[in-house]
């Protein structure tokens, strides 16, 4: 029997009446046999989400402050869902030992992990699947990596005797045996390991969102929803902060081939994006557009640097030993600009560039801030004529100073570099160039 892995966000697991939308559509198709969820999130816009109060009842308990508070509001609401659903949970029993642990032994990433885990406890019960807890079936390594291995492993046996299963999502073990967490939105990696592990056919992430869209809607007026997009682009287009799903989530169903879905749990007919190894797009050019503030581009001139071996490694070594990575790097003959984030940059500014001084002995060194970076991203740009060029003349017109240029070896990317004050106007501008490409 074919399965199909279905994880539902913290929106979609917000109260009663989203956890039974939730099981409407789980219970719609036999297919959809392992459950994967979050904690509760917000139920409107002025809502805490349980995580966030989990991680305000370990800062006070770290204290030594009193966090009943932040724990009596976690339990109340857990308290109205499972009396909503009916579901009977000694909710009293759970509450006791985390209040017990942050008065004893308070550890973050416990007490973070305690929402998926309720919030799965209920839900098994509701839909009467079993329940897998993480501890017995996510493993980390003791340097906190995931061991992909022994994970897919033994949570493909565990699940392979079970018909249907619910999974908290967002944490693991490790090998002393204390709850590890992924970081935020990781419950998306548990529902790619899941599908991993059971090699499912495919893997629904059920959002709040129709889908990933082509451009921010907070900048561009109803941007085009992207139907269908590759592993690669969807990195590409993560990696400047666009993104419905953890950019981590890929890895364990990209090398297998599993396809994911972003759907919308409050419009279930929508189908959504898929995720997968071919775009199977004809004719488009541009997928989508993405884009973050807050870079500074650093410049070194030297004469001759291109005949100085090692040069460029040094640099950016200097930037590694402080803990900066980078994010582009272009070069000229005598000159190498390195673009980093500008906050983690000035809280190491003064030791770089004194590094920079003594170990590199450069002509010169500036540094220009208030850098946004737009990328351009699609598969069809590679075999395109003219793109970048309309880009670069939509920019122009609109009067936009174009401060740094980058495009990736395998031309799936276009990165332009503005002031930050441009930025809005910039991503408009390229939207509107680009839009009959997509």
């Amino acid at each position: 029997m074919n399965s199909i892995v279905v994880k539902f966000g913290g929106t979609s697991l917000a109260d009663v009446a989203q956890i039974r939308k939730a099981a409407a559509i789980v219970q719609s198709n036999p297919e959809r046999r392992y459950v994967v969820v979050s904690a509760p999130g917000k139920r409107d816009s002025t809502d805490v989400k349980v995580t966030d109060l989990l991680y305000q009842c370990y800062s006070i308990a770290a204290r030594g402050d009193d966090f009943s508070g932040p724990l009596s509001e976690i339990h109340a609401r857990f308290s109205e869902i499972a009396r909503g659903l009916q579901v009977s949970l000694d909710l009293e029993a759970e509450f006791d030992s985390i209040r017990r642990r942050l008065t004893m032994s308070p550890d973050q990433d416990y007490v973070a992990s305690r929402g998926e885990y309720l919030n799965a406890r209920i839900i098994a019960a509701y839909l009467g699947f079993d329940f897998v807890p993480p501890e017995e079936t996510i493993f980390f390594t003791d340097n906190g990596k995931l061991d992909e291995d022994r994970t897919f492993r033994v949570m493909g046996e565990k699940l392979a005797a079970l018909p249907h299963a619910v999974i908290p999502g967002f944490y693991g073990v490790m090998p002393i045996g204390v709850i590890r967490t992924f970081s935020r939105g990781g419950s998306d990696i548990t529902g790619s390991i899941v599908a991993r592990a059971v090699n499912a056919h495919i893997y629904e992430n059920w959002t709040d969102v129709s889908g990933m869209l082509s451009a921010d809607p907070r900048i561009v007026n109803n941007p085009k929803v992207i139907r269908r997009i590759t592993y690669t682009e969807l990195r590409e287009l993560s990696y400047m902060g666009a993104s419905v799903l953890h950019e981590d989530a890929i890895f364990p169903v990209r090398t297998v081939g599993i396809p994911i879905n972003i759907r919308n749990t409050n419009c279930p007919e929508d189908p959504g994006t898929l995720i997968a190894s071919t775009d199977g797009t004809e004719g488009r050019v541009v997928t989508g557009i993405a884009g973050r503030k807050g870079f500074s581009a650093i410049v070194v001139e030297k004469s001759m640097m291109n005949a100085e071996v090692g040069f460029g490694a040094r640099l950016l070594q200097i930037f590694a030993e402080h803990g900066v990575p980078f994010e582009h790097c272009p070069t000229g003959i005598d000159m190498l600009s390195v673009v980093v984030s500008r906050d983690l940059f000035n809280s190491s500014r003064d030791e770089i560039l004194q590094n920079i001084q003594e170990e590199l002995t450069p002509d010169a060194v500036s540094i220009h801030g208030g850098l946004a970076m737009i990328a351009v991203v699609g598969q069809g740009m590679a075999s395109s004529r003219g793109t970048a060029m309309r880009i670069f003349k939509a920019l122009a017109e609109a009067e936009i100073n174009i401060r740094m240029i980058d495009q990736g070896p395998s031309e799936l990317n276009i990165i332009v570099g503005v002031n930050e004050a441009d930025y809005e106007n910039a991503v408009r501008v390229i939207y509107a160039e680009t839009e009959s490409l997509m």
